[in-house]
């Protein structure tokens, strides 16, 4: 089969982890154990989250004496595709001696109207209070929102029509790689009407809704979707949570999960599912290679049609 991986953030830095390089060098190997025995078997595409390692970067940047202005959004999240990608390909090279790895920054586009440039909603960076917040949203044009703790920056998040690189990624596959792209839902461009001219744009791209279009360009059988619970929970953070084994995107829709936790994963893997015929799961890192054979996680599959 080809099989899209989608890795949350923890595979990088879990809860509470320190944003170290040696403290992400050390949760590489769960990755690594968790992919290295699909890769012996499957074609693999893997996709990653970023928002720790692009939060460090934002706070650095707002920092740096030397910039007249703090790097985007958009560069940020180059800059973090570099960064994972990297740990990840020696990883990677070291499991599986001989398989060909390949990491590449992948762009993905939005359309410049997507009614989410006029509501900007998305949370990146390190919290500030209310007095930064608004002398750096003076002083650099942000958009600032209140969060838990504070307050942060908060961009656009447009829908994603398209993985500029969606070729060459299927050409890496042909010759037989393990290719790593897409991290942190891509860098955001709009494509130049006339020229064609890619254009960066202050806004993160939705992960894991990436990880499904891009599962769906590459004719992909079946969307892996990994994080830090064992499958998907309806009354998840109630008294009697109960696991969902089983489920249709309907299913997963009329569950309504939250839009800041599982909500994403559920309408991602619910849209591959219903655009390609293919198969989806949710389920735990340490468990990737039970989930795609059946013994573990959530599996999303096709509305039985009868008749």
């Amino acid at each position: 089969m080809r099989i899209v991986i989608a890795l949350g953030g923890n595979a990088l830095l879990r809860r509470g982890d320190r944003p170290d390089a040696a403290v992400q060098q050390s949760n590489i190997d769960r990755v690594t154990t968790a992919v290295a025995a699909l890769a012996l078997e499957h074609e693999i595409v893997i996709t990653h989250g970023n928002e720790p390692q692009i939060g460090l970067l934002a706070m650095e940047s707002v920092a740096d004496p030397v910039l007249t202005t703090p790097c985007p959004p958009d560069l940020l999240g180059a800059q973090t595709q570099g960064l994972i990608g990297s740990l990840l390909v020696r990883a990677l090279r070291d499991t599986l001696p001989g398989h060909k790895v390949a990491a590449l920054v992948t762009h993905t586009l939005v359309r410049a109207d997507d009614p989410a440039f006029a509501r900007p909603a998305q949370r990146v960076g390190p919290v500030y209070s209310r007095d930064v917040a608004r002398t750096l949203a003076r002083r650099h044009g942000w958009h600032i929102a209140k969060d838990a703790t504070g307050w942060r920056q908060v961009v656009a998040s447009p829908m994603p029509e398209g993985i500029v690189e969606t070729e060459t990624i299927h050409d890496l596959l042909t010759c037989g790689a393990l290719v790593i792209c897409a991290g942190g839902g891509g860098v955001p461009v709009t494509a130049d009407s006339d020229t064609g001219a890619l254009h960066g744009v202050d806004a993160v791209v939705d992960k894991d809704l990436t990880a499904a279009l891009l599962a769906e360009e590459l004719k992909a059988d079946f969307l892996l979707i990994l994080t830090d619970v064992p499958c998907v929970y309806t009354g998840y953070g109630t008294h009697d949570p109960q696991p969902l084994l089983d489920a249709t995107p309907d299913d997963l829709r009329r569950a309504g999960f939250p839009a800041d936790s599982m909500g994403p994963k559920t309408e991602a893997a619910a849209r591959f599912v219903e655009r390609t015929g293919g198969l989806a799961a949710i389920g735990a890192l340490d468990a990737a290679y039970e989930i795609v054979h059946g013994r573990s996680g959530t599996l999303v599959r096709p509305d039985l049609v009868v008749g």
